[in-house]
């Protein structure tokens, strides 16, 4: 059900499903079960986004202090690439990634605790992502890594395609830039 991806921290989810000729049925979150697994929240806040086309990019974003966010990611519609990006100075793994495919069919989520930079790409239309945060969203905490930045070589699926992208995700600063926001603490 929990599992600790290649940086440990991320943890990829996959709730039980119970089908039958109906459907399914899952608890797609359970405080206590999550906890044991490794993530705690609390969380205070749930996100739904749409992305109507194929490409559609959103990231990658973080939230600095005052308001670092923790982040339990599902798709519920369509599928995503779903990115987290090590970003916490001293780690063994600043600047590394991971991804994971996330759909509504196969159900399951990523856990992207804070210190890591998030972002998505849509791989079908009209793809809807949920996902919990542990802190409010704050304007003045939120920052952003360049999507594209070579030093990261993140494979988005693209195809060399451009990407769907808002304003704000095309002026984030590479990693070389980035100021140190984040401090590993083993």
């Amino acid at each position: 059900m929990f599992t600790r991806l290649a940086i440990p921290d991320v943890i990829l989810v996959q709730p039980k499903r119970h089908g039958d000729h109906r459907g399914f049925f899952e608890e797609s979150f359970v405080a206590s079960r999550y906890a044991e697994g490794g993530i705690e929240g609390p969380f205070v806040q749930d996100n739904h986004s749409l992305s109507g086309g194929v490409g559609t990019l959103r990231g990658l974003h973080f939230q600095t202090e005052p308001s670092p966010q923790g982040k339990l990611v599902r798709c519920t519609r369509g599928r995503i690439l779903d990115v987290a990006v090590d970003i916490r100075q001293g780690s063994p793994t600043y600047g590394q990634h991971v991804s994971e495919e996330l759909s509504a069919e196969n159900g399951r989520q990523l856990w992207v605790p804070a210190g890591f930079a998030h972002g998505f790409v849509t791989l079908e239309p009209n793809t809807e992502v949920q996902y919990k945060v542990t802190s409010y969203y704050d304007p003045e905490a939120d920052k952003g890594l360049a999507w594209d930045d070579p030093a990261l070589g993140i494979d988005w699926g693209l195809g060399g395609k451009e990407p769907v992208l808002s304003g704000k995700d095309t002026q984030h600063p590479v990693l070389a830039d980035l100021p140190t926001y984040f401090t590993y603490k083993g």
